[in-house]
């Protein structure tokens, strides 16, 4: 929900809040981690459909959160299906997370799921320092170095075929995945006392084939945005066969797929 320099991505914001569950349940898990008073000013780097800065700003009583997101589209639904009137301590911008700029301090910079969409880290970085109150916190998780491998072994050899492979030509990546050794470099580099820095492995669970391509179809969106509307249900369907080829449904027609969270916990010094 951040930017990279990749095709333009075209985010359908309903289709994603709908079907982003599981991102939903890691930012649980990560809220849970910054052990909210109810007074702090909160930034929201990348909040795509708004629910997780809602929920955030549930637990703010007497503080406030900012989403903030490089996609129009998502921050169109955000503040329709948040609005200021029953969230008054809650507001929403569309903004690059390589160019955050605001007049004021936060207490935290936080973003769930996201910035592993922007390709420039060390800008990122750069702009949260720049917004954060001296002792404030950076938390972040997003995908790390080795994130969703089985998936792209399933999705390299079908962008290969002759049938698919006049869409992919010179398709830069568009995900950016780093390790901790980046990021042990980067934040002492910008003021920044690391807490915490690891790889946390994660497992994502869907419902059977449909539930996979769902989440193909609404998040994968670099690649499936590539092949002609026409012709996308033929490609996201080719993509889940031959994942579940190698990774079939358990007994219970659930799908998992093995992520790599790249968790970061810092103070701005």
């Amino acid at each position: 929900m951040t930017s990279s320099p990749t095709k333009a991505i075209a985010w359908n914001a309903a289709d994603y809040a709908a079907n982003s569950a599981v991102q939903q349940t890691w930012a649980r898990e990560l809220i849970a981690k910054l052990n909210l008073r109810g007074d702090e000013h909160i930034l929201d780097v990348g909040c795509g459909d708004g629910k997780v800065t809602a929920e955030i700003a549930r637990a703010l009583p007497r503080g406030s959160v900012t989403g903030a997101d490089a996609s129009p589209q998502m921050i169109e639904f955000a503040k329709k299906t948040f609005p200021a009137g029953a969230f008054p301590n809650l507001r929403f911008r569309v903004m690059d997370a390589r160019k955050i700029k605001f007049d004021r301090r936060f207490d935290c910079v936080f973003s769930n799921a996201a910035l592993h969409w922007v390709d420039d880290h060390e800008a990122i970085l750069r702009g949260a320092a720049s917004v954060l109150k001296s002792g404030g916190r950076l938390v972040v998780s997003c995908g790390g170095k080795g994130n969703a491998h089985e998936v792209f072994l399933a999705l390299r050899p079908e962008m290969r075929l002759k049938r698919w492979c006049k869409f992919f030509r010179k398709m830069p990546m568009p995900y950016f995945f780093y390790a901790p050794g980046d990021y042990e470099k980067w934040l002492p580099k910008f003021g920044f006392k690391i807490q915490k820095l690891k790889l946390a492995p994660k497992g994502a669970t869907y419902d059977g084939a449909d539930g996979f391509a769902t989440w193909l179809r609404t998040t994968w969106l670099p690649f499936v945005q590539r092949v002609p509307k026409n012709l996308r249900e033929e490609f996201i369907a080719a993509v889940t066969q031959r994942y579940l080829a190698k990774h079939p449904a358990d007994k219970f027609g659930q799908v998992h797929v093995r992520m790599v969270r790249l968790e970061i916990d810092a103070v701005k010094i």
